[in-house]
């Protein structure tokens, strides 16, 4: 099928939720997708930071077949040798004690509120501080301690016991914080919000702030995690007195299968009894196999340190676009979590830089972001950069953006 054949079959059956480009994806390798047309495209969105390794890896394709050749699910009712490996190494690399499979990044949001209730309960502590500008998942809890309204519309009310603070305050945070509050839940770096990277002396200030009145400090890497930004993990720039107690994970956790995981110490880790969660999919053995098969080869490569590296030279190649055209306010992230706020919408500049052979992503309106695959070097970013530069130069762009700006 060519694409727009795909594309019409997807108009009459799938629902309508996504506004998709007008391209159907048919095959992958390394930083690369093609379309059903045979056109190549340079991959900077990883599926929303999913395809870490890029597409296609050796090592994570011969896991999955591995796998799937022994059995692709079992209950977990039943011990699994793909997932008690995965929860090792996961413990090994961080500071968690115990994880909690499960399938996606809103159900491990939602898990980490259910623990966040629990550890409360006894003090009659229920409420999350949250962020504004926050996202967290579509399913209720998420999306209730999700910080744009945009999202909240028509399906409201929203749960109960949400407090939204503006995003990097600690003051705001402190001044939330009450004899119900039960968490404090903040993204390193707001993704869906712009790639807003919070302040150093802010996540500490929250550690410090969560200890002393006894409450839960809940970091939401699902984005920011397993080496994206430079770290493993997003709090290991912080220092070794900066620990999460709770973490979700998901995205390229399972390899690009759908897993997700939520990482506990201790008193978070000693809450949950049994009954109080399940999940039938969550941990899939095949999905497992191939998040350990990811994992160990981001490691034994030492892919987050390379993302560190790569991603300051993609930098300082946007701000010398932005020195030229004119039409970047700011870049901004950290590793290969990178965004550019722009003088007008993004959307187009997104759709031109595919138009020319790169995938990118627009958020929060008038931010270009871009997210590689952890493989990308030299060759990719420069590649990119040219994209980009040629569409910056572009006088239908320009003249979008211009007109924004005044």
């Amino acid at each position: 099928m060519n694409n727009r054949q795909v594309m019409e079959m997807d108009a009459k059956y799938v629902g309508r939720t996504f506004a998709r480009f007008p391209l159907a994806v048919a095959s992958g390798e390394g930083a690369r997708l093609w379309d059903a047309d045979g056109r190549a495209y340079l991959d900077f969105f990883s599926g929303l930071a999913v395809n870490s390794l890029g597409h296609c890896h050796p090592a994570v394709l011969e896991a999955m077949r591995a796998q799937a050749g022994r059995f692709a699910h079992c209950s977990n009712l039943y011990h699994c040798e793909a997932q008690a490996k995965l929860a090792r190494l996961l413990c090994q690399e961080s500071f968690a004690e115990k994880v909690y499979f499960a399938n996606t990044g809103a159900e491990a949001t939602e898990l980490c509120l259910k623990i966040a209730r629990k550890h409360g309960a006894a003090r009659g502590r229920f409420e999350v501080v949250a962020m504004e500008n926050s996202f967290h998942g579509r399913t209720y809890g998420a999306l209730s301690a999700t910080g744009q309204p945009k999202y909240h519309k028509g399906f409201e009310p929203m749960l109960p016991g949400i407090r939204h603070v503006p995003f990097n305050d600690l003051e705001a945070v402190e001044a939330a914080v009450g004899p119900k509050t039960a968490a404090v839940l903040v993204e390193p770096i707001q993704g869906e919000g712009g790639v807003r990277v919070a302040d150093d002396a802010y996540l500490r200030g929250l550690r410090r702030l969560c200890d002393r009145r006894q409450i839960l400090l809940i970091f939401d890497e699902i984005q920011t995690g397993l080496g994206r930004t430079g770290r493993l993990f997003y709090y290991q720039h912080l220092g070794k007195d900066c620990l999460p107690d709770l973490m979700p994970l998901a995205k390229s956790l399972g390899g690009g299968l759908p897993l997700s995981a939520v990482l506990a110490r201790g008193r978070a880790a000693r809450v949950l009894g049994l009954g109080d969660h399940g999940t039938t999919m969550g941990g899939n053995p095949v999905a497992c196999a191939a998040g350990l098969a990811s994992l160990e080869t981001l490691l034994l490569h030492d892919l987050p340190h390379k993302a560190l590296l790569w991603g300051e030279v993609l930098q300082q190649g946007l701000l010398r676009i932005k020195k030229r055209a004119g039409l970047i306010r700011e870049v901004r992230g950290r590793g290969y979590m990178v965004g550019a706020e722009l003088a007008g919408p993004a959307l187009p500049v997104a759709q031109e830089a595919l138009r020319l052979g790169l995938m990118v992503n627009a958020t929060a309106g008038n931010v270009l972001r871009l997210l590689p695959p952890l493989i990308a070097q030299g060759p990719e970013i420069e590649e990119a950069l040219k994209i980009l530069d040629a569409v910056f130069k572009n006088p239908k762009i320009q003249g979008q953006l211009k007109k924004k700006k005044k």
